[in-house]
């Protein structure tokens, strides 16, 4: 399970990263955040994240929200 913790927090920062050197800002419960902080809260923690991809009026994505989501 570890290893494939690591894969996937490896694979969502690379990910992020590359939206965000495109101009798309992140977000984590509302709150700016940086890549670090969203990799370690969506990866590691028991909590699941759902991202939501923000656009502006020609589709071009512009934000990508991560909240966190129950599943009650």
């Amino acid at each position: 399970m570890e290893e494939r913790n690591e894969t996937s927090s490896q694979v969502l920062y690379e990910n992020l990263k590359k939206w965000e050197e495109t101009g798309v800002r992140l977000y984590l419960d509302g709150v700016p955040a940086s890549l670090k902080s969203i990799e370690q809260n969506c990866v590691m923690e028991d909590s699941m994240y759902m991202p939501d991809y923000v656009t502006d009026q020609n589709g071009k994505i512009t934000e990508i929200r991560y909240d966190r989501i129950s599943l009650k």
